[in-house]
């Protein structure tokens, strides 16, 4: 030991110097182990060369320790793979990595990289994603792929289309780089989770859910507040009942993408199993992907002596009891 360093440890009257003067030998050894740490974690513990600031590492879901540890090492993040595996081993097991993308802005150790994907320590900052009540598939994918990186319209399209109204619409945070697969399964958790506020008035109803939400889906459609969604699913209910067609102008929206304002004689004859003027009964599937208040408009609807409804440019709706009083009502609020 180095004589400075020993009159020092005198002065304090440390009694460990008494040992290290009389065994040399643990100094060295101390010193030695020391040493030993210090190349070891320079080694392969400390950040590689290669390791650049602002990068971004994605967890691919479903991936081993083993694969998370080779992609590690083959972008230059990590020094030894074996290594890393045991980090994380020790600290979580080897289930432990967590997927997602992390973003290191500047190089870490091995143990640091180990700690964050394993307690999914991001350090990315989630952006809030509005799914407008009545949102289609279609306009959901749309909506994803202007915030989310890497997200592929026709891939969602493809996954959630047989789900059409069982995604709920809200307000959601996702990271950039989450996928399509991650999107639909949110929406369709979350519509699981949500649809358990009705469930007592579903079993009440008499009525399955299918049937329930396509008549949501109209509804979200057709009307803006609750009372005349209300009204309108008294009425559309009751042209079911009498074996009437519903005749709702909103399924063209999602058949051919026209409104009540821009539809034509020949487009009311459009053969399509969600046509509701050419075809009795509920349409194949919703339209729309209904929010709670229309599912609970389904569920509670309101009699009235009413047949038939119209709405104007302004949403102001329209009732008759007559086909005769309806059409004149047309003539007179859809100039």
């Amino acid at each position: 030991m180095p004589p400075d360093i020993i009159s020092w440890l005198e002065k304090k009257d440390i009694a460990t110097v008494r040992i290290l003067k009389r065994y040399p030998i643990i100094w060295q050894l101390l010193l030695l182990f020391a040493i030993i740490i210090i190349v070891l974690y320079f080694i392969f513990v400390s950040p590689p060369v290669s390791f650049g600031a602002d990068t971004r590492f994605t967890v691919e879901e479903g991936l081993t320790l083993s694969q998370v540890s080779k992609k590690l090492y083959d972008r230059g993040l990590i020094k030894s793979q074996t290594l890393f595996e045991i980090i994380v081993i020790t600290l979580e097991g080897e289930g432990g990595v967590r997927h997602g993308e992390y973003l290191f802005k500047k190089p870490e150790s091995a143990w640091s990289i180990a700690r964050r994907i394993t307690s999914a320590d991001f350090r990315i900052i989630p952006v809030s994603i509005v799914i407008p009540e009545g949102t289609t598939v279609v306009g959901m994918a749309d909506i994803f792929a202007t915030h989310l990186t890497a997200f592929n319209k026709d891939v969602f399209i493809r996954i959630a289309k047989k789900d059409e109204g069982y995604l709920f619409p809200d307000t959601y945070k996702f990271f950039p780089n989450d996928g399509e697969l991650k999107a639909y399964r949110t929406l369709r958790e979350n519509f699981d989770e949500k649809i358990k506020a009705v469930e007592q008035n579903l079993l009440q109803s008499g009525k399955s859910l299918k049937d329930i939400i396509i008549m949501a889906s109209l509804l979200e459609k057709e009307a803006r507040t609750m009372e005349t969604r209300r009204t309108i699913a008294g009425i559309l209910w009751k042209r079911l009942e009498l074996d009437m067609p519903l005749q709702v102008d909103a399924v063209f929206e999602y058949i051919i993408d026209k409104n009540t304002y821009t539809l034509t004689t020949e487009d009311l004859q459009i053969d399509s199993p969600y046509n509701t003027y050419k075809y009795k009964g509920l349409p194949v599937g919703p339209i729309a992907n209904p929010g709670l208040d229309s599912i609970r408009a389904a569920l509670t609807p309101i009699e009235s002596p009413y047949f038939y409804y119209l709405s104007d440019k302004e949403g102001n709706i329209y009732y008759s009891r007559t086909f005769h009083e309806h059409v004149a009502k047309k003539a007179r609020y859809l100039k």
